[in-house]
């Protein structure tokens, strides 16, 4: 979890890492010196005070530190995230690769590790077309999750029992009906029985 404490230890490590104080951290980032001291980071009533995306994009900018290198820093002492490997597939491949259950079958499918999920079946896509254009490309990597709950506006991929599989943006979900916005400009928003539908996973998360 992204918490106080934890941004603030990380700009502490990012000081000390530069041989700096908080203050001088703060000095060196074009910034009001206190920004970052400790007698700052909450209010004389006791909330909390959280750094501006800018305040820490100038200290980035600032030590030229990247911003995956910021994030470790957030993730020092933290536990390790219980990962399980999870199935991926060609796109191209993933319209006959489930059964009659949604559960991956085949003999197409790798495996990548990811986080562990509270979600009985989750697999990856690996995107080998431009139909999930502009949102996704060529090479980028999907995670999908079944039987999760989904909400008007979440990512998704819906497999019918016909065969048919397809990304998009979820307009609207009824107890009849399932309204998909495909990713694609210029394509018509597409309607599925729910009856006719086989499942609706949810994407939880994209390598590009």
């Amino acid at each position: 979890m992204l918490s106080h404490p934890r941004i603030s230890k990380a700009i502490d490590l990012l000081a000390a890492r530069n041989g700096l104080s908080a203050s001088g951290l703060a000095r060196r980032a074009g910034l009001d010196p206190p920004t970052f001291n400790k007698s700052k980071r909450a209010s004389t009533d006791g909330r909390l005070r959280w750094p501006s995306t800018e305040s820490i994009s100038k200290i980035l900018e600032a030590t030229t530190t990247d911003l995956d290198t910021f994030i470790a820093l957030l993730m020092v002492d933290r536990p390790p995230v219980p990962s399980r490997a999870i199935p991926v597939i060609n796109l191209a491949d993933a319209a006959s690769a489930f059964d009659e259950d949604g559960k991956p079958i085949g003999n197409k499918w790798d495996e990548v590790s990811f986080p562990d999920l509270p979600a009985e079946i989750v697999f990856a896509v690996e995107i080998a077309t431009e139909r999930m254009m502009p949102m996704y490309r060529e090479g980028d990597i999907i995670v999908c999750a079944q039987n999760v709950p989904v909400r008007r506006g979440d990512r998704v991929l819906v497999k019918t029992k016909a065969g048919e599989l397809m990304g998009g943006t979820l307009k609207r979900k009824t107890m009849h009906s399932v309204d998909v916005a495909p990713f694609r400009h210029g394509l018509p928003d597409a309607t599925f029985a729910v009856a006719e539908t086989l499942w609706i996973a949810r994407i939880l998360w994209a390598a590009q």
